[in-house]
């Protein structure tokens, strides 16, 4: 059983991303998966497709001893796709050609060419690029497109994660060949939200509230939003924790009770939330 927490950094590349041509939807979907599975991310990057910013945040990320590097991003057979580079860069190793990820390359190649969905299906130059890892890496079967991903154990304190930038891709190796991996690094780990709507339009006037519940319950991490709806203002509460699965209910239902009692003393009208409406 894993009892250390996963902390986790995802360096996002893409300079399509930083000029707002396209919209950032990985970061968002990633932190709501390791969340999920009971991590914690400590910090989000989002840089241009240039070695040197790359090689920079991941030697940061290193040195910090995160857990788990996420890269998204950069792995595709253009000149401008260079990750992987610069991981090998950030980590002194060399990019050599990896056998199995050239057959996943030239296996999907195939299968694309044979649906008709690509005119040509030889392995170019570029199409190889994208099977040359750094040397120790592990190849992610993408069943969504071409590039493998890429997986680095022991790292130092580290595991150094790449996907592809591509939303469909990104999320098909995370949900599927990545899962192996990642049920043996999050182990027990057990994540639990709850959420209160209330029908109140002071946000301040719950700070004290809030503040001696972090007091008690400091492991419990309790977030009011404001949120406007059709039938007027709303304040939410979100009552959250990430730790044992044996420990998490009991101390969310504690905080969920506690400010349950004292909203009813107040008496503020609230109601708990099936799901998040943010999703």
């Amino acid at each position: 059983m894993n009892e250390k927490a996963i902390t986790v950094s995802i360096i996002t590349i893409g300079n399509e991303l930083l000029l707002g041509q396209v919209q950032d939807t990985n970061t968002h979907w990633l932190c709501k998966q390791i969340t999920g599975l009971g991590g914690s991310v400590m910090r989000v990057v989002l840089v241009r497709d240039e070695i040197e910013a790359i090689v920079k945040e991941i030697r940061a990320a290193l040195a910090e001893k995160f857990s788990l590097i996420i890269t998204s991003g950069g792995l595709g057979p253009t000149p401008d796709d260079l990750t992987l580079s610069a991981v090998a860069e950030a980590l002194d190793r060399r990019l050599a050609l990896n056998s199995e990820a050239r057959c996943m390359v030239a296996e999907r190649i195939q299968q694309l060419y044979d649906a008709k969905l690509i005119p040509e299906g030889s392995m170019t130059h570029s199409r190889e690029k994208m099977a040359w890892l750094p040397e120790g890496a592990l190849p992610l079967a993408n069943h969504q497109g071409t590039a493998p991903g890429v997986l680095i154990k022991e790292v130092d304190a580290s595991t150094i994660v790449s996907l592809p930038g591509v939303p469909a891709e990104m999320k098909d190796i995370f949900s599927d060949a990545l899962q192996p991996f990642l049920n043996s690094l999050f182990g027990a780990s057990f994540y639990l939200e709850k959420i209160l709507m209330l029908q109140w339009n002071d946000e301040s006037a719950l700070a004290p509230l809030l503040k001696e519940v972090s007091e008690r319950w400091p492991q419990v991490y309790v977030k009011s939003r404001a949120k406007s709806f059709e039938r007027g203002f709303r304040i939410l509460l979100s009552i959250s924790m990430s730790g044992k699965r044996d420990l998490v209910p009991k101390e969310v239902d504690a905080v969920k009770n506690f400010l349950s009692e004292q909203l009813t003393q107040r008496k503020i009208v609230f109601e708990e939330l099936a799901n998040d409406p943010r999703r």
